[in-house]
């Protein structure tokens, strides 16, 4: 595809997606160097079956090499240097890792990395938060001043409305003086309240409750609900109340920047001059509720059907959680619900921050799980690339449920630009650039 320039517009309107990813992606320069997604160099790690069957089939071979083709297609046409992908299901597993952690050293990438999982952290905050309603300590319609002061228009906005991202309330990484202190200093310690402070500078983009835009501010919020009604750290009641009762034991919600090991190096051009950075050890505080968190593939196959089937919750409140709202400009069988999405019948959520994106869902009709994490940010054809991956496996293993956002969305084979990836957006008003978080 022909590179375009990064402007200034363009960088601001990726920074705002970048915390959550549900929307659709801003133009953005694509590397056309084909030998900088290593697609062909793969490696391939058999793993343990599905938490739901508890077998360790792996997937039928001509399936598998279906799939290696359609990934390694993918990763090409999107350049995409590195992935990791997992499927785990009644038809059997499928585990592998295909092309490069580092460009410049061309190692490989492998199954077993910690990966940055962005808004993937807004199923974790939102679980916290109907933890709660199921304790009778908050309830969905309580309004965000119950539990936080100087909101706008706080009385009016409930729970609910900012878990479905229906509050209105502008996203504070969509703000321009927030974009140049982060691309200014990366390594920037950002408050939740200096979060806030950034967003509520902006007007409303809808009255409470009459629209929909996906927007990090909403989840910042919640987190700090979660820490003003328990009376712990949010990633302290995260590690107690959702980690440890799943075993999760390689998921984490950092304070810093640190980054455990092993890890693959992350490529963004969300940068001051568009040109592409490493992002590997980008401080993700800006993201804290909406996007810090850090997991593993083995981890995302334990979460994906914990989210989905509401393992933590009571049934009443999971269904409350499953009711979805659509949202302009993304296809009608894509719903935003609780901190969650339903692509056609995928549901999970999806993540990007600056160099890494995420795709972390299940199908309930087929028991099936899908993890999908990359080492790029990268837009490839006003999408994110983790969209077309993830439409490229499911047209083989769930043709009927093929993941994608856009309307008349097509496959990376084909000629239209590949679909965006859930994050940002479900409602019924303005729609932003993708979320990254």
């Amino acid at each position: 595809m022909t590179a375009q320039v990064v402007t200034k517009t363009n960088r601001r309107r990726l920074l705002g997606a970048a915390a959550a990813t549900l929307l659709l992606v801003a133009p953005v320069a694509c590397s056309d160097d084909s030998s900088s997604t290593g697609a062909s160099a793969t490696s391939t790690t058999e793993q343990s079956g599905s938490p739901s069957t508890g077998a360790d089939a792996q997937i039928d071979s001509g399936v598998a090499a279906r799939l290696d083709e359609a990934i390694q297609k993918a990763m090409s046409m999107a350049s995409i240097p590195g992935a990791i992908v997992g499927v785990w299901g009644p038809d059997g597993n499928y585990v592998k890792a295909f092309g490069v952690s580092d460009k410049t050293s061309g190692a490989p990438m492998e199954t077993d990395f910690f990966h940055r999982i962005g808004s993937v952290t807004k199923t974790f905050t939102v679980t916290g938060v109907l933890q709660l309603v199921d304790e009778d300590k908050v309830a969905l319609d309580d309004p965000i001043s119950k539990y936080v002061e100087g909101v706008p228009l706080g009385d009016q906005i409930t729970l609910r409305e900012l878990a479905r991202m229906q509050s209105g309330l502008a996203n504070y990484s969509a703000n321009e003086d927030f974009q140049k202190a982060l691309l200014a200093n990366p390594q920037a310690d950002f408050t939740p309240q200096q979060l806030l402070d950034y967003a509520f500078a902006q007007p409303a983009s809808f009255p409470p409750g009459q629209g929909f835009e996906y927007s990090n501010t909403n989840t910042i919020l919640l987190g700090l609900v979660i820490e003003k009604v328990s009376g712990m750290p949010l990633p302290e009641y995260v590690t107690q109340k959702i980690i440890q009762p799943l075993k999760m034991a390689d998921t984490s919600f950092p304070t810093t920047n640190a980054f455990p090991e092993p890890h693959a190096q992350g490529y963004t051009e969300q940068t001051v001059d568009g040109k592409e950075a490493t992002a590997t050890d980008w401080n993700p505080s800006w993201g804290w509720s909406a996007g810090a968190m850090i997991s593993t593939l083995d981890d995302l196959h334990i979460w994906a059907p914990a989210l989905a089937t509401g393992t933590l919750l009571q049934p009443a409140t999971q269904a409350q959680r499953l009711e979805t709202v659509n949202a302009p400009g993304l296809a009608p069988d894509v719903g935003y619900g609780l901190g969650i999405f339903d692509v056609a019948g995928w549901i999970g959520h999806n993540g990007s921050l600056p160099g890494y994106q995420t795709v972390c869902v299940y199908l309930p009709e087929k028991q099936t799980t899908l993890a999908i994490m990359i080492n790029t940010d990268v837009a490839y054809q006003d999408s994110e690339p983790s969209t077309a991956l993830a439409g490229a496996v499911t047209e083989i293993i769930s043709p009927e449920h093929v993941y994608h956002l856009r309307p008349g969305a097509q496959n990376p084979d084909a000629s239209t630009p590949a679909t965006p990836t859930p994050s940002e957006t479900p409602a019924t008003t303005t729609t932003s650039a993708p979320p990254t978080s």
